[in-house]
């Protein structure tokens, strides 16, 4: 019978957290929809987050988790003023791509 650790390592979670984090910042970069990239940046915030989560636990100590829910407390009010746009865009120009909306330049 093997014996698996019951915990696992902080390592784990900040690698974890380090793709997702590169995965949202590919996401940002190649995609030219508002949406996609709108998710891409929600994913960046959640694998912030995750590392924040897993160093307070290594540590032992409340201060990074306390921080998370700030950032997700900031991230709600950036959803909905962030889609808020995104629909408003969609609701003059019919399409969300990127390329499309420069029409926003001042």
């Amino acid at each position: 019978m093997m014996n698996f650790p019951t915990t696992v390592p902080t390592e784990a979670y900040l690698i974890l957290s380090a793709v997702l984090f590169g995965i949202g910042a590919m996401g940002v970069m190649l995609r030219k929809s508002a949406l996609t990239m709108f998710m891409s940046v929600e994913l960046m915030l959640n694998a912030v987050n995750l590392s924040f989560v897993a160093f307070a636990r290594h540590f032992g100590r409340l201060d990074g988790q306390i921080i998370v829910f700030f950032v997700m407390a900031v991230a709600a009010a950036e959803v909905a003023v962030g889609l808020a746009i995104i629909v408003d865009i969609f609701r003059s120009r019919r399409s969300v791509d990127i390329d499309d909306v420069n029409w926003l330049r001042g």
